[in-house]
């Protein structure tokens, strides 16, 4: 093993750390257990959200110490913004992640520790409700301890802005700066005035719940639906806290928990493999509890048939309407619907956003709502459908960068000019309504279900709506192939696959020509047609997109969260009737498959 490495890891040995976590350092190095150089061969980056990694020890590990300079970081450049302020006030919330109250709690007494106010939710709250805490209380920042979707041995740190929104420019380089000046855990002011901790659930779940409710579009269809089957897993999570209310709230009375997944738990239960468990007093490393944790968990992720098993098992059982699962911060939402043989079908994130977008203008259309200064947001890799059907009732379509963050960006701009109606990303987040500047899942449920409600009364299943839809406006499929690099060598081949794209863009993908090439870190657009360059007019990131003459689209990007590099492809065709969906499905399946071969993938 590097011995740079081992040098650094034994300076935790010497310094303020508390025993257990030097003892579990001695632990990694007599073993020579090889997650001792990921935990120390660099230290944890925080990045323009946040933090996100395995839970640990070292400085490349989610722990009591890179989660407190972190908030230190952040504290400093809280207060140095508003230094003018007599009081600065903060939220912070966490969900169920294995740590996460403690974690919690460090983040709170650190803000303490530095003079501010801080408003800490008594419990585990969806991620969505931080936002709308932030700028209920008229806080200046705001926490949130989440490993959002990610697996067990994963937990992280998100920052938000006064305005309700993950941070963006300056701030978020601003905050990684200060961060990075935190030298040392001395640095660090640990012990918070507990005094200036104030714990809230009610005072913010009931206007949140309220607001939630002024959303609704068909109030009496729900009440004539009200017996609506729904089945809902939280996944363990925070959506247990509000997405059963706030269905109840808008009227639906036929609401089926999966009680399995309803347990509140970061270890994730009924996720493991059948028959297999570990206990952590069971082992004498934390590393290697959470390692075999891990083997045997899979990922809560309601994208994944995995973590859907037992809800649309549940679903058959009862012959539900509609199946949901959320994330384990509530942010995220999972939709499963029958399909046209009777057989439940997870839809696919670019599916349930355009369900959930085309809804919310149908009623807005439908109630002589829209008076030509409204407005959806999606991000440059969720599906082009959506575009269609603001074209249709001309609404305008804002495209952002990847990440929620850039669509509560442009809710904020637009407020007072314009009306936000909603939108979304193909990563299973939605919103609607502008009082909240994340995705949110429980919205999103609540919505989904009355759309689901609406769709019944006319006789029809979502499925149903979504068949029309494409029948109108074409085919759309997409698939998203990820490629995980971990570590220090899988950062750097994540680069490298980066600059060989942009060094040598393709001219061609799947047999049909290069139309248009944006590069969003250079932030230039070139039209090959014609060999001009235009600006993509937003900000830089490290992206490069694809559109080919049969208005294929290929985008290729790192994760920002995860060690990943993901490839996403849209195609689509044109269908005349619903018997033609077969064919075209196993058109366009090869389609992309075509396109991704000729990418090496």
């Amino acid at each position: 093993m590097d011995t740079h490495t081992i040098d650094k890891a034994k300076t935790w040995l010497t310094g303020n750390y508390d025993e257990k976590t030097k003892k579990e350092i001695q632990y990694l190095i007599d073993k020579q257990d090889p997650e001792l150089e990921d935990a120390f061969y660099k230290n944890l980056e925080f990045g323009t959200g946040g933090l996100r990694g395995v839970i640990g020890v070292g400085t490349n590990k989610i722990n009591k110490y890179t989660v407190g300079m972190a908030t230190q970081g952040f504290a400093n450049y809280i207060k140095k913004v508003y230094a003018d302020d007599e009081q600065i006030s903060v939220a912070v919330i966490h969900d169920c992640r294995i740590r996460g109250r403690m974690f919690a709690e460090t983040v709170a007494n650190i803000f303490a520790a530095n003079g501010f106010k801080v408003y800490l939710s008594k419990e585990l709250r969806p991620t969505p409700e931080l936002s709308f805490a932030i700028r209920r209380l008229g806080c200046k920042a705001g926490v949130n301890v989440t490993a959002s979707h990610n697996p067990a041995k994963y937990n992280g740190y998100k920052a938000y802005w006064e305005d309700g929104c993950q941070l963006i420019a300056p701030h978020d380089d601003n905050v990684i700066t200060e961060v990075n000046a935190i030298a040392s855990i001395n640095d660090v002011k640990w012990e918070g005035n507990p005094e200036n901790i104030i714990l809230w659930d009610e005072e913010i779940d009931k206007p949140y719940v309220e607001a939630i409710k002024g959303l609704s579009l068909s109030p009496e269809i729900i009440q004539k639906q009200k017996n609506l089957s729904i089945v809902f897993s939280p996944l363990h999570g925070t959506g247990i806290t509000l997405v059963p209310r706030v269905l109840k709230e808008y009227g639906f009375e036929n609401i089926h928990i999966v009680e399995e997944q309803a347990v509140i738990s970061g270890e994730f239960p009924s996720l493991r493999e059948k028959g297999k468990s570990v206990r952590e007093e069971d082992f004498e490393s934390e590393t290697e509890w959470l390692r075999q944790l891990n083997d045997i968990t899979g990922s809560p992720n309601p994208e994944k048939e995995s973590a859907m098993e037992l809800a649309i098992q549940k679903g058959k059982d009862i012959n539900a309407d509609i199946i949901m699962a959320t994330d384990p911060d509530g942010d995220r939402v999972g939709i499963v619907v029958k399909n046209s043989e009777g057989e439940y079908k997870i839809l696919n994130g670019n599916q349930t956003g355009t369900l959930f977008v085309q809804y919310l203008i149908q009623q807005w259309d439908a109630q002589q709502k829209l008076q030509g200064k409204e407005f959806v947001v999606k991000t440059i890799v969720t599906t082009e459908l959506i575009a269609e059907i603001c074209t249709k009732y001309n609404v305008e379509l804002c495209n952002v960068l990847t990440g929620f963050k850039y669509i509560g960006e442009k809710i904020r701009l637009l407020e007072g000019s314009k009306q936000y109606i909603g939108g979304g990303e193909e990563s299973f987040g939605y919103s609607a309504g502008d009082f909240v500047r994340d995705k949110d899942a429980v919205i999103a449920c609540a919505l989904i279900a009355e759309a689901a409600a609406v769709a019944k009364e006319n006789g029809k299943s979502l499925y149903d709506v979504l068949i029309d839809t494409y029948l109108e406006y074409g085919y759309f499929k997409e698939e998203l192939v990820t490629l995980k690099k971990e570590g220090k060598a899988g950062q750097e081949e994540i680069a490298a696959i980066m600059d060989r794209f942009r060094a040598e863009p393709p001219t061609e993908i799947g047999d049909s020509k290069v139309i248009l090439q944006r590069d969003f870190f250079t932030k230039i657009e070139k039209d090959l047609t014609s060999n001009k360059e235009s600006q993509t007019g937003l900000p830089s990131s490290n992206v490069l997109q694809f559109i080919t003459e049969d208005n294929s689209k290929i985008t290729v990007r790192p994760s920002g969260t995860e060690p990943l590099i993901k490839f996403y492809f849209e195609v689509r065709t044109k269908v005349a009737s619903q018997s033609d969906f077969d064919n075209a499905e196993i058109v366009l399946a090869q389609k992309i498959e075509r396109l991704k071969k000729s990418l090496g993938l």
